[in-house]
């Protein structure tokens, strides 16, 4: 559908007849010219139909080029026809701890060990991709808490988003109780029954200026459900002392699971550990159970500017009226230089005679 954001600008359409009509008139004052033979005024009439025909014709680019600049200042738009967004699913909130501790390499996949940064990656980046009926936003923490992508239905940015973030880039340590300050505030001006937030961590709440269990308290009261994630091994073998033979260590020795275990109790929402990739897998198996509420359906209508079509016209039109003039200046030009010829011409043969 075609619509004109400023439609009221073409009452301005008749602006050039009134100054015409009401402003006083130029005065031009022509110089008057002596022919000395009356022979070369014999296509004056021809001259002056021409010229009549031509200054119609001038007029009428003119009118042209004025209403397609108003044309285009009405800012024209076409809007298309409507698109219905997804309209069910949560406002699903993901923390994911990227501090150092990130990258001990006890997760086992496929005959290798990797960190545990890289298996979260893709543990929940195929996560990401399932959850199409849902709005996603990420929260990345390690010292600080910062917020990598709003809530959006672009599943596929906040994918991107998630693969590009960087160990150690929010810093060393850990901050759990902002990160969930930071999500309850992002999820508060929601739909009160579609607030979900899932924190995953490998440690225990080292930094920031919110207490992990304050920031539950206040998740509670603005109905934000929160799941925690542990993940770690509970076993690694690594080198003994001075890297003869190996022993075993605990690397999960710093994950805080009572604190965890609380704020979801306190939320509404649940703990698990993922020890391993296949654990962490099944984690989200479950929380992809989730079963989506009923949300206020969204339309959106796509637009498309068109003013730059009339504004491409107008400078067409300016383009042929400058080409025109400039050409008939020339003519003009060679047709005096050849009438000069003619009376010098005319002038000799007299004096001859």
């Amino acid at each position: 559908m075609l619509t004109f954001e400023w439609p009221w600008l073409f009452a301005l359409l008749p602006l050039p007849w009134l100054a015409y009509r009401l402003l006083p008139a130029s005065k031009q004052e022509d110089a008057a010219l002596m022919v000395p033979f009356f022979e070369q005024l014999g296509d004056s009439q021809s001259s002056t139909r021409g010229a009549n025909s031509q200054r119609w014709w001038r007029l009428a680019l003119l009118c042209l080029m004025w209403l397609a600049l108003l044309t285009a200042s009405a800012r024209p738009m076409w809007i298309g026809d409507p698109i219905s967004l997804p309209a069910s699913g949560r406002d699903l909130l993901l923390a994911v701890d990227i501090s150092g501790s990130m990258e001990t390499r006890d997760m086992f996949w496929e005959g290798e060990n990797y960190d545990r940064l890289a298996i979260v990656k893709v543990v929940v980046g195929d996560f990401v991709e399932r959850r199409q009926s849902d709005r996603l936003g990420l929260i990345l923490f390690g010292t600080r808490a910062y917020l990598q992508a709003p809530l959006t239905f672009d599943r596929k940015t906040v994918n991107q988003l998630l693969q590009e973030a960087q160990l150690g880039f929010a810093g060393e340590k850990t901050a759990i109780g902002d990160a969930i300050g930071m999500g309850v505030k992002r999820l508060r001006d929601r739909p009160q029954d579609s607030r979900v937030m899932i924190l995953l961590t490998d440690g225990a709440n080292t930094a920031g200026q919110v207490k992990p269990l304050k920031a539950a308290e206040l998740a509670a009261q603005s109905n934000v459900k929160i799941y925690t994630i542990g993940v770690g091994a509970d076993q690694m073998q690594t080198r003994g002392f001075l890297g003869f033979g190996k022993r075993t260590i605990n690397p999960s020795a710093d994950l805080d699971e009572p604190t965890l275990r609380a704020i979801a109790q306190q939320t509404g929402g649940q703990y698990f550990r993922a020890r391993s990739p296949e654990e962490l897998h099944k984690v989200y198996e479950i929380l992809d159970t989730l079963e989506p509420i009923e949300q206020e359906a969204e339309v959106f209508r796509p637009t498309l500017a068109l003013f730059f079509w009339p504004l491409g016209l107008a400078l067409a039109v300016l383009t042929v009226l400058f080409v025109q003039k400039l050409l008939t200046d020339v003519w003009i030009h060679l047709r005096a230089a050849n009438r000069k010829v003619e009376v010098s011409k005319h002038r000799s043969s007299q004096n001859r005679g």
